[in-house]
């Protein structure tokens, strides 16, 4: 009987092309099918609830297929790890209704973007944060986060590549705290937009520079204009801590 099970994915996104297949290099998506289909002996591909890009990290990434096993869905995760590579790591596997996926539901996603904000770098940090040697000015970033908490057009976030259907998303939360010289920027929405989270830090980092005041956030979301926003941060800084599901999938036993 064909049976949907659901997977949480944590990933280094180092090696990789981001998460959907791409023609010129390889892909969580793909590692995660070749594995999928080794292990099953038939065909399977994944349908991932984030895209993340090339080089973006996850510790919950959501995906499910569909597969006709008698295996116990719990089981499938240890199974998976012994195929996948060391940079990637099924943290869950469970079943789920036949017509559940975490992309059409209500969901929240937490990002977190990492500076690291110091006068050299530190080598073990390099694949995880973006290295600023410029003292920033947290409380400054503090100020101009709290005018993105709310329901506003991102345009002004979003790269201009982006082919959403509407630019308006909702942030529940979003703080930026320093611990010694780290500093961490974790934002909570309904969504996000093509490079909406780079393009915030990216932005914040440019406040904390004093290169903008606190107050002109509001000014670039009322622009809708990716020119009126900051530089898009590196890849390397931005993890996907997880993706919460409202309600969750009822669950099958």
């Amino acid at each position: 009987m064909r049976k949907r099970m659901m997977l949480t994915v944590a990933y280094d996104g180092t090696n990789y092309h981001g998460w959907q297949i791409q023609p010129n290099g390889i892909t969580i998506e793909s590692e995660l099918n070749g594995a999928l289909s080794t292990l099953f002996g038939e065909p399977i591909k994944v349908s991932g609830a984030s895209r993340t890009d090339t080089g973006v990290h996850s510790l919950g990434n959501l995906a499910v297929f569909d597969v006709d096993t008698r295996m116990p869905a719990e089981k499938i995760s240890y199974a998976l790890n012994q195929r996948l590579p060391a940079d990637i790591r099924i943290q869950a596997s469970r079943e789920v209704p036949l017509d559940f996926h975490p992309r059409h539901c209500n969901s929240r996603k937490t990002y977190r973007y990492q500076i690291l904000n110091s006068e050299f770098p530190l080598p073990t940090l390099r694949l995880y944060s973006y290295f600023v040697y410029t003292p920033l000015n947290i409380v400054h970033m503090q100020c101009a986060a709290a005018y993105l908490i709310g329901e506003h057009d991102f345009q002004s976030f979003c790269s201009a590549d982006s082919t959403a259907e509407t630019t308006v998303r909702t942030i529940y939360h979003i703080c930026v705290e320093q611990k010694e010289n780290v500093i961490s920027i974790v934002v909570t929405g309904s969504g996000f937009l093509y490079n909406m989270v780079r393009i915030i830090a990216g932005t914040l980092i440019e406040i904390g520079k004093g290169r903008r005041e606190p107050d002109e956030m509001t000014t670039i979301l009322e622009a809708c204009s990716r020119k009126a926003a900051g530089p898009t941060a590196p890849a390397c800084g931005l993890t996907l801590l997880g993706i919460y599901l409202e309600p969750e999938p009822a669950a099958l036993v």
